[in-house]
């Protein structure tokens, strides 16, 4: 393995060891967690691989000396692409194995850790790296605290039902319940029965937190631009079009994440669906995989002359889009999405209508939670490969575009939930301070230890 970069901290009791999952949907939420825990004081070291280290240009920005990235290169893996280092340039079958490169680098943390004179008191990690990373911090003899980006109600139905998950799956998550804490990016409002029972039924401790919505992490605008990449059309080129929209939620905001491409014929029916209807439209189109699934080879084809056709109606968007500006404009009113978690969360801090197509992973999850449990959100069809009829689904647009449906006026009232749990005082809040409260004694006990070991000699 090749030389290991490291800026070294000048830690005290509130050092902390940052190992996030490189996923877009994983790792900028743990940033934005990290951030908040920078800004109450804690010092904390991101390991990172050099494709990923972008992520952390916000954090360094702001927060330097208290943040440090540690690189190392990404580990080889048989069944990895040679060059990829992210879950977005590939199918989410490969997960496992982008878990088991990265746990390569388990004995070379061990090293590093054992090389600082102030090594980190603890790690934060992503829980799908639960498979190694528990046991790493038990082999350092520090706790491990694990972040989910999921939402709360998914991981207590697989948890419940382990017989259903793929092995590696069963292990990630039947080892995080031997943590020292979970900290989940949702909020005690929204999932407080389920949180309840994760708590009572299978932490081993009470270590159980919602911190959620967790507001993004921006320096200025540019900040906030880092967290994208290549796009067609330039951020403020997009507002000024939705600047120009008269009537106040009339456009249909169109986008399911990074991990998702449509097919050719899929693609078609949205196209279809939003010539017939007519609505004012912005399209996220997700550039194609490096890897697809076999027959996948099709993906993210937008049909021939359909951006002629609907020129003026709408924007279609390649590449990176500036989601969370474009949820939070006046003339957005709805999203048709895949309902990841992420984007769950972004259209309910905007206040926006979700049109729900869930494709897999624990979308099917949060679609019961929103559009069943919440009434803030509305099905339209499932399934990675199923494909919507054109016309119910033009139908779908032009209503989820009127003033006064029910489930728009749940989508608002769910916005105040929200931001008050995320304002000073609120539920999420006040768990980030424990959160951070609970890292700094893990600091503090190790200082007092450390004491009394040197008292002995």
């Amino acid at each position: 393995m090749s030389e290991v970069k490291y800026s070294g901290t000048g830690a005290g009791g509130g050092h902390i060891c940052i190992i996030p999952f490189p996923a877009c949907g994983h790792i900028l939420p743990l940033m934005d967690l990290t951030h908040q825990l920078l800004l109450r004081g804690l010092t904390v070291t991101i390991m990172v691989t050099p494709k990923n280290l972008s992520y952390l240009n916000p954090l360094l920005a702001l927060h330097s000396p208290n943040v440090k990235p540690l690189v190392f290169p990404f580990p080889s893996h048989p069944s990895l692409p040679h060059g990829v280092e992210q879950m977005q340039d590939l199918p989410i079958s490969f997960l496992p194995h982008i878990v088991n490169a990265l746990g390569k680098l388990y004995h070379p943390l061990v090293q590093w850790f054992r090389a600082q004179l102030s090594p980190p008191v603890a790690i934060l990690s992503d829980i799908v790296l639960s498979s190694w990373t528990v046991n790493l911090a038990s082999h350092l003899n520090i706790p491990n605290i694990c972040f989910v980006p999921f939402n709360v109600a998914a991981v207590y139905f697989w948890i419940s039902t382990p017989s259903f998950l793929l092995p590696f799956y069963r292990e990630a998550f039947t080892m995080s319940m031997q943590s020292e804490g979970l900290v989940f990016n949702s909020f005690k409002e929204l999932e407080s029965t389920k949180l309840g029972l994760i708590k009572e039924k299978f932490a081993k401790h009470c270590r159980v937190w919602g911190v959620g919505p967790l507001p993004p992490v921006k320096v200025g605008d540019e900040g906030l631009n880092e967290r994208g990449g290549a796009t067609s059309i330039p951020p403020d080129q997009v507002i000024s079009w939705l600047d120009s929209c008269k009537v106040d939620k009339s456009v249909v905001y169109i986008g399911f994440g990074t991990q998702i491409t449509l097919t050719k014929h899929q693609m078609k029916a949205v196209a279809s669906a939003l010539e017939e209807s007519g609505v004012r439209f912005i399209w996220a189109v997700k550039e194609p995989m490096k890897r697809a699934e076999d027959g996948d080879d099709d993906q993210s084809l937008i049909p021939h002359g359909f951006e002629d056709r609907v020129k003026g109606q709408g924007l279609v968007i390649k590449g990176w889009v500036p989601q969370l500006m474009i949820l939070k404009h006046r003339a957005v009113g709805s999203y048709f999405t895949h309902c990841g978690w992420n984007s769950a969360l972004e259209a309910i801090v905007a206040g926006v209508l979700l049109l729900a197509w869930p494709m897999q992973a624990d979308h099917f999850q949060i679609t019961r939670l929103l559009a069943d449990e919440v009434g803030a959100a509305i099905r339209v069809c499932k399934g990675l490969r199923s494909i919507p009829d054109a016309t119910k689904l033009a139908r779908i647009f032009v209503e989820s575009t009127t003033v006064g449906q029910p489930q728009r006026v749940r989508a608002m009232e769910l916005q105040k939930t929200a931001l008050n749990a995320i304002k000073e005082g609120g539920s999420s809040y006040q768990a980030l301070d424990k959160v951070a409260e609970e890292l700094t004694s893990f600091g503090c006990n190790r200082t007092e230890m450390m004491k009394t070991i040197r008292s002995s000699l």
